[in-house]
């Protein structure tokens, strides 16, 4: 990974990391100090010095440090990231496993991504076991937009009037994020893309999902689900009603 170029500037390094260049900097020693103690407790019996043996795409301890920022930063593939860092996608996941771990411990902190799919009402409580709210919204990315006519069709959002890709998003009260879905084409609908992916079916009962008025039928996926009521054509909102959407 190009270090130098990455930390050209405070713009270019907040967009690949979400530090500025000084920020960045003043990680790295404590960095690597925690890369070499991880190194230590994998190989207490290491007779090689630390860095020998045959060249490592992540030569420098910058290299590391800007490769697992930027993995957290944008959350790709390891096929994308693979691709990006140019070597084979099992070194990508090889690098960012061991890796993550170093930066929790130079951060003092842990470290949880974004779920891409809950199979199952225990894996949501094993991952998430004091969540008691979740707030889900459609999410969508404006793209260019495409040369094909049929793509065009594919990705044109009209809510949004323009292009885009979409996909749902539940976060918590902290507005931290648990779950992203799998990006699609901008023209599919909320709830539409809710029961493609099923998200809201694996939530415990215990667990309240507040969404808009986008989500309207999802209550077939989870009985504890709050939306918005929303007046019809002749049939205004009541009070209560009003009330009951503060």
């Amino acid at each position: 990974m190009n270090v130098t170029a990455a930390l050209s500037s405070d713009r270019l390094c907040a967009s690949l990391t979400g530090l500025r260049v000084r920020e960045f900097e003043d990680l790295v020693p404590q960095f690597e100090w925690n890369y070499n103690a991880h190194l230590h407790e994998r190989k207490p019996d290491r007779k090689r010095k630390i860095g020998g043996g045959r060249d490592s795409h992540l030569e420098s301890v910058e290299a590391k440090l800007l490769f697992v920022l930027f993995y957290l930063k944008a959350y790709p593939t390891y096929d994308v990231l693979a691709f990006i860092v140019q070597f084979h996608r099992t070194r990508a996941c090889q690098w960012t496993l061991a890796l993550l771990p170093v930066l929790e411990k130079t951060l003092g902190r842990r470290l949880v991504l974004p779920e891409r799919k809950i199979s199952s009402v225990d894996e949501f409580l094993a991952k998430f076991p004091r969540i008691k709210d979740v707030f889900g919204d459609g999410s969508d990315r404006r793209i260019q937009r495409p040369k094909s006519p049929k793509r065009q069709n594919k990705t044109y959002s009209g809510k949004k009037k323009t292009h885009t890709r979409k996909q749902i998003v539940l976060s918590d009260e902290h507005k931290r994020i648990l779950v992203l879905t799998p990006t699609k084409s901008g023209r599919r609908h909320d709830k539409k893309l809710a029961d493609k992916s099923e998200v809201f079916t694996h939530l415990p009962d215990q667990v309240t999902a507040w969404l808009d008025t986008g989500f309207v039928g999802i209550q077939k996926q989870h009985l504890n689900i709050l939306i918005p009521k929303k007046r019809s054509r002749g049939r205004p909102l009541s009070e209560e009603d009003k009330t009951e959407n503060r």
